[in-house]
């Protein structure tokens, strides 16, 4: 794989993980009722919200095509946090599913980082910056266990 497409290829995950983040709190909401979770869980929202913007604009400036995280994974998203949440919305469950998902996404950046020795600076930054604000966040998230 070229130099370009592979930076294309990593931004491009980059913003999809956050975005499956992204996607994830706003289905969970909903149904969390304890009011400290649901707090960190709209601060999670914005921090988001904030680093997908700023991939944005990168992706943008770059003339790099943003592409949404595919219908059918978001539909299996959903259902999966209905279904947890259906059976136990209480606020170890929610810390743990949201945990979950950090690990998940912790993990791909991890490897993205360790197999991203191509990848330009500024990638390198974001990708560092998301990995950074998603351990930051699964540490958070561990009181409410």
């Amino acid at each position: 794989m070229e130099k370009n497409e592979y930076n294309v290829k990593a931004i491009t995950d980059v913003y999809k993980n956050a975005h499956i983040a992204l996607q994830s709190i706003s289905d969970l909401l909903p149904a969390v009722e304890d009011e400290d979770i649901r707090n960190e869980l709209k601060e999670q929202y914005e921090g988001y919200e904030k680093i997908i913007g700023e991939i944005s604009t990168f992706m943008v400036e770059n003339q790099i095509e943003r592409k949404d995280v595919n219908p059918f994974k978001k539909a299996m998203l959903w259902s999966s946090i209905k279904m947890k949440t259906l059976i136990n919305s209480s606020r170890n469950q929610v810390a743990e599913m949201m945990i979950n998902g950090t690990v998940m996404g912790v993990n791909e950046l991890t490897a993205m980082k360790n197999e991203g020795s191509n990848l330009d600076e500024e990638i390198l930054a974001l990708l560092d910056k998301l990995l950074k604000l998603e351990e930051d966040y699964q540490e958070r998230l561990k009181k409410f266990l």
